[in-house]
């Protein structure tokens, strides 16, 4: 008998696949949370929202392009996050490529303007009971990734 059998899980897919599937449920999750008017982009916007109603966060996305990683403010910024989502049992993912999530999440809605996307939160919505299975998938993508000493794992997003 398996530990995950003992705990009534699907024992966690090998390799590409396992990502590819987060990958897909983060683009899923990210579209949803939009329409649903429950995606706060913005690291100095994410920080207000975190220390204001930090209960109200579900979820957390760090992106940086590989320009982004020589900015030493940026990474004490995801630092400080991810610092605070883990005291808040908030699970964290980073993704490596800003171009497709602004391809996902597109220009802020007020102004049209480029947004701020190296950090993304999705707040629970007001309605009660919405439970998004993406969400769910990625939740147990970061628990899994937990297991294997990997506390903030890396996505790729489907093209």
């Amino acid at each position: 008998m398996t530990l995950e059998e003992i705990h009534g899980q699907q024992p966690m897919p090998a390799g590409h696949d396992w990502m590819q599937g987060a990958g897909t449920a983060l683009h899923e999750l990210l579209v949803s949370a939009q329409r649903r008017g429950c995606l706060t982009a913005g690291v100095y916007e994410s920080a207000k929202l975190m220390n204001v109603d930090p209960d109200n966060v579900a979820f957390c996305v760090l992106a940086a392009d590989q320009e982004d990683e020589g900015d030493i403010a940026l990474q004490i910024h995801f630092t400080l996050i991810q610092a605070f989502c883990c005291e808040n049992d908030i699970d964290i993912v980073r993704v490596s490529d800003v171009a497709k999530l602004a391809a996902i999440v597109g220009p802020s809605e007020d102004s049209g303007e480029p947004r701020d996307l190296h950090c993304i939160l999705i707040t629970n919505p007001n309605e009660e009971g919405w439970k998004d299975p993406a969400l769910e998938k990625l939740n147990l993508f970061c628990e899994e990734s937990r297991n294997v000493n990997d506390w903030v794992p890396t996505i790729t997003l489907p093209e």
